[in-house]
C-alpha cells in the first residue's frame, strides 16, 4: 500500500509517534509492507501542487523543502525506502524565458532535501506530470544530467508518460537507471489526464509489464485510482482481476 502524507491521512506534522506505532503494528498484523510515501499534495497548508519548488516566494519554496525533508524523516521510521514528489510545479502564466531560474530553484531544492535523504537512506522520487515544469523522459533526463545525486530518482508514472505522447514500454527500458517505483493507471484514447481502472483505457499494460520483467525490475508497482474514492474497493477488485494475469 502507499501512504498520502497530506491530511486527512499522514501529514508528517499531525502523525506523531503513538500514530507511527500503531501503523507499524497495523501493517504487522495485516502482513503489509509501503510502497512509497507520497509528499505530492498539500492540502494541508495549500493545495495538489503548491507550495511548489518553483515558487516566487522563497518562503513557499521552504515549506517545500521542508515538508518533503519531513516526509524523509518518516519514511524512515516507518521503514520505506521512497517518497515520491512533484516535478517542480505548475507551469500555469510562467513566463518561458523563466526557465532556467525554474530549473536552479528547483535543482537546488531538491539537493537540500537530498542531503536528508541520504542521511536517511531513502529516496527522493520525481514523477513528471502533465502541465507541469518536468512532464516528459527528456525533460526529466535533462534534470537528471544536473542533479548529481543518487537519492534522486524516478516515480514512474505509466499515465503520465502515455498522457504527454510518450510510449511507456518504451521508456521502461530507457529509464530503467532511474526508476524505483512505478504508478499504474489507465488512461483514455485521448490521453486526457484522469485516471481509469486499468483495461478502461488505451495502455497496453501486457507490453509494459514484460518490459518491467525484462529490465530485472523488483520493486513496487501501485495501483494509483484516486477518482475513485466514492467505491475504492470495487476500483480495487476490477484493477487486480484485471493485472494479476498480466503482471505474474
Amino acid at each position: 500500500m502507499e501512504l498520502l502524507c497530506d491530511t486527512p491521512h499522514a501529514y508528517p506534522p499531525d502523525f506523531g509517534e503513538e500514530r507511527i506505532r500503531s501503523i507499524r503494528d497495523l501493517l504487522s498484523s495485516y502482513s503489509l509492507r509501503v510502497s512509497n510515501l507520497n509528499a505530492f499534495t498539500l492540502y494541508a497548508i495549500g493545495d495538489v501542487y503548491h507550495p511548489s519548488w518553483i515558487e516566487e516566494s522563497e518562503k513557499l519554496r521552504e515549506l517545500r523543502i521542508k515538508h518533503t525533508i519531513d516526509c524523509l524523516h518518516l519514511a524512515k521510521k516507518i521503514g520505506v525506502k521512497n517518497i515520491s514528489t512533484l516535478p517542480g510545479g505548475p507551469m500555469v502564466n510562467v513566463d518561458r524565458k523563466n526557465i532556467p531560474q525554474l530549473e536552479k530553484l528547483f535543482i537546488e531544492g531538491l539537493l537540500r532535501a537530498s542531503k536528508t535523504a541520504e542521511k536517511e537512506d531513502v529516496k527522493i522520487l520525481v514523477e513528471p506530470e502533465p502541465s507541469l515544469f518536468l512532464e516528459n523522459s527528456t525533460q526529466f533526463k535533462n534534470l537528471m544530467n544536473k542533479v548529481n545525486s543518487e537519492y534522486v530518482k524516478l516515480n514512474f508514472d505509466i499515465g503520465h508518460f502515455f498522457c504527454v505522447g510518450e510510449d511507456p514500454t518504451k521508456l521502461v527500458y530507457e529509464l530503467s537507471d532511474y526508476a524505483e517505483h512505478f504508478h499504474l493507471a489507465d488512461i483514455a484514447e485521448s490521453r486526457i489526464h484522469n485516471h481509469l481502472i486499468p483495461g478502461h483505457g488505451a495502455i497496453d499494460f501486457e507490453s509494459v509489464f514484460n518490459a518491467i520483467n525484462e529490465i530485472g525490475y523488483g520493486g513496487f508497482i501501485t495501483v494509483e485510482l484516486y477518482p475513485y474514492q466514492s467505491n475504492p474497493i470495487e476500483a480495487a477488485k476490477k484493477a487486480f482481476d484485471y493485472l494479476r494475469d498480466i503482471a505474474i
